[in-house]
């Protein structure tokens, strides 16, 4: 029986308290907060951190599946530069399935039928000022590996309900979705979900009093809070594609060896998963939601969505990079791996051929460095250079174990940061010029646990 062999959550730094947006727009005031990708983050990047979350955990995945309403590119396949980051094996293939909210429980539908897949689902949701999307979206990722054997969950059943009936929808290249009138959506939504959910319970041959966990996701809230109640969106809102797999691994944090857990997702049509819990869950979401800064001002969100055209700073805009470089330099600019010296064990980064230290030559081993922390050496506070959000902070980093590198910080207050500081590196999107997005590596101060 295939199940869950592993699962980890990403949620960005950032929250919205939704009672900026009524304190500029003098909307009515509303409860809570709504996770924020950051200016440098993208549905890729926030699912090469979600899928960081398990990698190293269990075996490598034979196969990588990306699901997103928002991808970052359309045409060109999005997963490649998650599998990249990953540094998985070239055999290893990788695919979008993209454009649609639904996509996401049919990646992890499709996971869990194909053992030993990486089913990774991200989403950023945004809508326009004032309205019932901007304050209840949210924004966030998570991933999940599938096996056979030593699994956190299995999948005891599933059953789906698909009609086809207009309820939201976004054109092409429009940056936020359009609804139609709620009473239509739950009319459409709550028999289709009592098929799904009935089928589901049936086909595990359980009844609803058996149900230790019951967690729904649902696009139309309204028909959601029909069947129960979701208790991440108060605080990091609906994260749209990846809001199913984030009430999942939120259940399984929570559920005990034995239980049985529902997931219950409406979106377009309706699917029901039931679960049945095997041992303690991998993750720790709710530690992840409680690490949010909910100091994000109003109109820095309007800036990072769009919606608010400041003017740019007085510098030249940075010029695209080029394919063939950073397709020759791919192990260091997406997986950031070094090098070490096999003849003094001298750490390069980025990585060379000749040594610093001793001048060997070509007697370097490759050493991946993304998940090692370092210390800050020294930083400045740039208030010049080219950013989406200036000041930038530069800082000099030592790694653990030698390596000492120059790179950008993220997530930061700059007038917090101290030498000393210690960081963790972070897969970002430097800038965007030209139609191409350049992902690279920045350092974030250090919130994982250090043994």
């Amino acid at each position: 029986m295939s199940g869950i062999v592993a699962y980890g959550a990403y949620l960005p730094y950032h929250r919205l308290d939704r009672r900026r947006i009524a304190e500029a727009l003098g909307t009515p005031p509303a409860k809570g907060t709504r996770a924020v990708a950051s200016y440098d983050e993208d549905t890729t990047s926030m699912a090469v951190e979600a899928a960081r979350r398990i990698a190293g955990q269990t075996a490598a995945p034979h196969q990588l599946l990306f699901a997103t309403a928002a991808p970052a590119y359309l045409d060109k396949t999005n997963a490649a530069a998650v599998h990249a980051a990953l540094g998985l094996d070239t055999a290893v293939p990788a695919y979008d399935m993209v454009g649609s909210v639904r996509s996401g429980i049919g990646a992890l539908r499709s996971a869990l039928a194909q053992p030993g897949t990486l089913a990774v689902l991200s989403d950023i949701r945004t809508g326009l000022p004032s309205s019932s999307d901007e304050a209840n979206g949210g924004d966030g990722a998570v991933a999940f590996l599938t096996g056979d054997t030593d699994t956190v969950a299995d999948l005891v059943a599933s059953a789906s309900s698909t009609a086809e009936f207009l309820d939201r929808w976004r054109l092409p290249h429009e940056p936020t979705s359009r609804q139609w009138e709620e009473r239509f959506g739950e009319h459409a939504y709550v028999p289709l979900a009592e098929a799904a959910l009935t089928d589901a319970l049936k086909q595990a041959g359980i009844t609803a009093d058996d149900v230790d966990h019951l967690v729904v996701a649902a696009t139309h809230a309204r028909a959601g809070r029909r069947f129960g109640i979701d208790e991440l969106s108060p605080v990091i809102g609906n994260c749209g594609t990846a809001h199913p797999g984030l009430v999942l691994a939120d259940a399984l944090d929570r559920a005990q060896p034995g239980q049985t857990v529902v997931l219950l997702t409406l979106a377009d049509g309706a699917d029901a998963m039931v679960f049945k819990v095997n041992k303690p869950g991998t993750g720790d979401l709710r530690a992840e939601m409680a690490q949010g800064s909910d100091a994000l001002p109003y109109a820095t969100f309007l800036t990072w969505r769009g919606h608010l055209h400041r003017e740019p700073p007085r510098r030249p805009d940075p010029e695209r990079p080029a394919a063939p470089p950073s397709a020759r330099r791919e192990d260091w600019k997406f997986g950031f791996t070094g090098s070490r010296c096999e003849a003094c064990g001298t750490r390069h980064l980025p990585p060379q051929r000749v040594c610093v230290k001793c001048r060997t030559v070509d007697q370097m081993a490759p050493e991946r460095l993304a998940d090692v922390p370092a210390t800050i050496a020294t930083f400045t506070v740039d208030r010049l250079a080219f950013s989406l959000s200036p000041p930038v902070v530069a800082a000099v980093v030592d790694f653990d174990g030698g390596g000492r590198f120059q790179c950008e910080l993220t997530d930061v207050d700059p007038a917090s940061v101290t030498i000393g500081d210690r960081v963790e590196m972070t897969f970002r999107r430097l800038f965007t010029a030209d139609g191409v997005h350049n992902y690279f590596w920045k350092a974030r101060p250090l919130r994982t646990k250090e043994q």
